[in-house]
């Protein structure tokens, strides 16, 4: 018997381990501006959660050595998630004045990947938070 599995409604949250949770939560804060929510005090383990506007939360998780990313350089083909912004040339100086660069080696963790006129049809950029988690950052269509 074949079964039609119910309908996605939408991405609730993505999760990340992180090696210094309070490194991580002043990255998401600060760098990439996001809100941090309540989060249940059920859980036994360190951690965060961000609001991810309406499309869902990020989950920061506590975790001995972070991620399996470690020394890894910026790489849009890599694990990766993506946010969308309102004022992409905005969020480019907000990431420059936070250190991020283009003209540093690819292998930097600082290194800033950007196009405004890529393959997708819609500005990005490419940044690596502390425990170097790929984040794609994408100025919505317009309408």
């Amino acid at each position: 018997m074949v079964t039609v599995a119910p309908r996605v409604m939408a991405l609730h949250h993505v999760a990340l381990p992180v090696s210094d949770l309070e490194r991580s939560r002043r990255f998401y804060r600060e760098v990439l501006g996001l809100s941090e929510i309540e989060r249940p005090a059920a859980f036994d383990f360190p951690g965060a959660w961000f609001s991810l506007g309406a499309a869902g939360q990020l989950h920061l998780i506590q975790r001995e050595g972070g991620t399996l990313r470690h020394g890894k350089p910026v790489d849009s083909r890599d694990v990766h998630f993506a946010v969308r912004v309102d004022d992409f040339e905005a969020m480019l100086a907000h990431l420059k004045a936070a250190g991020y660069r283009d003209d540093v080696p690819r292998d930097d963790p600082r290194w800033l990947k950007s196009n405004r006129a890529p393959n997708a049809g819609f500005p990005q950029a490419f940044i690596l938070d502390p425990d170097r988690h790929v984040i794609e950052i994408n100025l919505a269509p317009p309408d």
